[in-house]
C-alpha cells in the first residue's frame, strides 16, 4: 500500500509545471546568488587622513592603509575638523589622525599615539572597519618596534597569525554548508505541510480518515518523496559548492549525509504539527514564515551563535537548524569525524523523537 502511495505522490509532484523547477533550480539560486549578497566582508571603506607629522614613517602608515584592498583613499586634510567635516556629509567613513613627532617617538621612545575615529552609524561597518584599521596600525607597529630594536642591538617578536580551518578567511566558506541546510529545511520541511495542508483544502482528509489507510502511512507516503528529493538537493548543493566556490568537504561526505538524513526526519516533524494545526494554504504560510524566520535567525545562520546574548542562545538551542548547520561547518572545514558530533547527533534524535510524539499527539483522527 506505501509504494503505491508514494508512487502517486512522484506523480502527482512531477505532473505539476511548475513545483520540480522550482524545486531543483531553488539550490542553484540560493548557493549562487546568496553567499554574495549575505557577505559580512567590508569593502570600499573611505579613509581620510590627517598628517600633522609628514615624515617616512607617517608615509608608509597611509601607504599601509591605502594598499588594503577593504579601505579607499580619498583625502588627505590639514585639521581633524575638516576630515570630521567628509564624515559628517556622509564622504568619509573613517579618519587617522598622525600626531606630530611619530617618527621622533618611535626612534626614542618606541611608542606613540595614533587617532584612530570611525563613523559607526553601520555599526557592523563601522565595528569592521575599525578591525581592518587597528590590524594594519598593530603590524605597523610591530614592523617599526622590531626595526627600532634591532638597530638598537635588541632581538624584536616576530608575529605570525596563524588562521586554522578558513586559511584564506573567505565568508562564503562559513556560509555555504548553512545556506545547504537552509535549503533542506524548506525542501523537507515546509512543502510537505503544504501538500498536506492541500489536501485538507480539497476534502481529501477526510477520505483518508474514513478509509482503511492508517494515518502514519498516508504521512509517510507524503514525506518519503521529499526526503527523497532532499538528498538529491543536497547533493546539488555539493557540485555547486565544489564547482563554483571550489569548497569540498575536508571529512567524509557520508557523514554528512548521514546527519542530514536525521535532520530531514526531524525538520518534516515540525511540518506535520504545522499540518495539525493549518486548515488552508494562508494558515499554513504565516505559520511556516513565522517559524522559518525563528529557525533561520536562531540557529547561527547568519551570525556566530556564541556571539548572540545568552537567552537569544536558549532559543536557539531549539532550532534543529542549529545542529546540522554546526555539522556541515565542522565536516566541510575541519573534517570532523561521526564521534566528535555525538552532542549534534544527540540532539537530532531528540528532536525527532520530540516532533514526532507531538505530531500524533496533536492529531485528532475524527471518523
Amino acid at each position: 500500500m506505501l509504494g503505491y502511495l508514494v508512487e502517486k505522490e512522484f506523480k502527482q509532484i512531477f505532473r505539476d509545471k511548475f513545483l520540480p523547477k522550482v524545486i531543483f533550480a531553488f539550490p542553484f539560486i540560493a548557493l549562487i546568488l546568496l553567499p554574495f549578497a549575505a557577505n559580512y566582508d567590508i569593502k570600499n571603506i573611505r579613509l581620510t587622513v590627517v598628517d600633522n607629522d609628514k615624515s617616512s614613517y607617517s608615509r608608509e602608515l597611509i601607504n599601509r592603509l591605502s594598499a588594503n584592498h577593504t579601505i579607499t583613499f580619498i583625502s588627505m586634510e590639514p585639521t581633524y575638523d575638516k576630515a570630521l567635516d567628509l564624515v559628517h556629509s556622509d564622504k568619509a567613513d573613517m579618519i587617522i589622525d598622525i600626531p606630530k613627532g611619530l617618527e621622533k617617538n618611535y626612534i626614542t621612545q618606541k611608542e606613540t599615539k595614533v587617532l584612530l575615529a570611525v563613523n559607526s552609524v553601520n555599526g557592523i561597518k563601522g565595528s569592521m572597519g575599525g578591525l581592518y584599521a587597528l590590524s594594519i596600525i598593530n603590524d605597523y607597529s610591530i614592523d617599526k618596534t622590531s626595526e627600532v630594536s634591532l638597530f638598537k642591538g635588541s632581538q624584536g617578536v616576530d608575529i605570525k597569525p596563524l588562521y586554522q580551518y578558513n586559511k584564506v578567511l573567505n565568508y562564503k566558506l562559513f556560509m555555504v554548508p548553512a545556506l545547504m541546510v537552509m535549503i533542506l529545511t524548506i525542501i523537507c520541511g515546509f512543502l510537505p505541510t503544504l501538500n498536506i495542508v492541500g489536501e485538507k483544502e480539497k476534502g481529501n482528509m477526510e477520505q483518508i480518515n474514513v478509509s482503511p489507510i492508517p494515518k502514519p502511512i498516508f504521512i509517510l507516503s507524503k514525506l518519503i518523496p521529499y526526503w527523497v528529493i532532499g538528498i538529491i538537493v543536497i547533493s546539488i548543493g555539493f557540485i555547486v559548492a565544489w564547482l563554483v566556490y571550489d569548497l569540498v568537504p575536508q571529512g567524509n561526505i557520508l557523514t554528512i549525509y548521514f546527519f542530514s538524513f536525521i535532520f530531514t526526519f526531524a525538520i518534516s516533524g515540525v511540518g506535520l504539527i504545522l499540518s495539525n494545526y493549518a486548515s488552508t494554504y494562508q494558515q499554513a504560510m504565516f505559520m511556516m514564515f513565522f517559524f522559518v524566520m525563528i529557525l533561520i535567525l536562531m540557529s547561527g545562520l547568519y551570525t556566530p551563535f556564541n556571539s548572540m546574548p545568552p537567552w537569544a542562545q536558549v532559543i536557539g538551542s531549539f532550532s534543529p537548524l542549529k545542529y546540522l548547520i554546526e555539522v556541515m561547518r565542522n565536516v566541510y572545514l575541519k573534517g570532523s569525524k561521526i564521534s566528535e558530533l555525538l552532542p549534534q547527533l544527540y540532539a537530532l534524535l531528540g528532536f525527532v523523537v520530540v516532533f514526532y510524539v507531538w505530531a500524533m499527539l496533536s492529531y485528532r483522527k475524527k471518523s
